[in-house]
């Protein structure tokens, strides 16, 4: 995405609407906002995760760290409006009433937008690394959810979370690599010492360590960065390779349950979790081409980001296709009565 120039001829040419793409998840909030049909995009980014309740995702939080970048944003690709935007988070499938009924009426308040369209992180995820083609798209960060469409609906697979779910990714990779480094502090069996001796240089001494994390309100997050110190001691520790071998079988199998039966499904990686590299990757080659025997694997053409870009240069120009559906992918528009 370029950075736009200042517009001399923005009187001149009249109005200028621009669109609003965000992608919200455990390491902060991203925001594009671009001109449809130029190449007069701009983003920015913070590093607060959006905050949740009782109620789910926060949409007072949300807005306020979207809409004083929304803003700069706009003045930027010199833009007098947000006319539509497309808001990706993580945990809308299963944590977004509060954003349903409370996010379209701030962004028209705030912003002035008109058409808004919310979706699950996993939506902006495959749109921006597959687009509008069937097939499977695995995102993995600090979580990890599977999602797959033919085009008419869309499949889910996991994305439960850390504590229920979220098997093979970054989370669940940390928590196993911890819990091979206690037990080789306890002397039980399954021990790891090379991931004893990473967790004791990361976290400091293993007694403390539930102090460390059990209170933290981003356990996740702290959880997923002992997944490279995983990656790294698998080329020579034997319980780090079956670590990222069993994340592997656990990606593969949510892959499958969500890819297309028929056809030529496509299948695609995105997500943080990816850069572990050959330890990972490997192992989940094979499981994907054992499971799925009728799919190509693709690489990802974008990042989830880009995929909410996509969906609002779509909505901009009133094109629609991907499914619709209200805990994937929920349009509204706005009265300005």
């Amino acid at each position: 995405m370029s950075r736009a120039p200042e517009r001399a001829d923005r009187v001149e040419r009249g109005a200028v609407s621009a669109f609003l793409a965000v992608d919200s998840g455990g390491s902060g909030v991203r925001v594009a906002v671009g001109v449809p049909g130029t190449d007069r995009t701009a983003e920015a980014s913070t590093r607060e995760p959006v905050r949740t309740s009782e109620r789910g995702i926060d949409p007072a939080h949300l807005m306020t760290q979207v809409a004083p970048l929304a803003r700069t944003l706009a003045t930027e690709v010199g833009a007098d409006r947000i006319s539509w935007a497309v808001v990706g988070a993580a945990g809308f499938a299963s944590l977004g009433d509060a954003l349903r009924a409370e996010l379209p009426g701030a962004l028209a308040r705030e912003l002035g937008v008109g058409t808004v369209a919310l979706a699950a992180d996993a939506v902006t995820a495959y749109v921006g690394a597959l687009g509008p083609r069937p097939g499977a798209v695995l995102a993995a960060g600090t979580g990890l959810i599977a999602v797959g469409t033919d085009l008419t609906d869309w499949r889910r697979a996991d994305g439960w979370g850390h504590l229920l779910g979220d098997c093979g990714g970054g989370a669940w990779i940390g928590r196993a690599g911890l819990d091979a480094a206690l037990r080789a502090y306890d002397g039980r069996d399954g021990g790891s010492a090379a991931l004893l001796e990473c967790a004791t240089e990361r976290f400091g001494a293993m007694a403390e360590l539930p102090a460390r994390i059990y209170p933290r309100s981003d356990r996740a997050a702290v959880l997923a960065s002992f997944a490279p110190a995983v990656g790294e001691c698998a080329a020579h520790d034997p319980i780090a390779a079956g670590i990222l071998r069993t994340a592997a079988r656990h990606l593969a199998e949510s892959a499958a349950a969500v890819c297309p039966a028929e056809g030529e499904p496509e299948v695609a990686l995105t997500g943080g979790l990816f850069r572990l590299g050959a330890p990972l990757l490997a192992p989940l080659r094979e499981e994907l081409a054992k499971r799925l025997p009728h799919a190509t694997s693709v690489p990802a053409e974008g990042d989830p980001l880009r995929g909410a870009v996509r969906l609002a240069a779509d909505l901009a120009a009133g094109r629609r296709d991907v499914p619709i559906a209200p805990t994937m992918l929920h349009v509204v528009t706005i009265s300005t009565d």
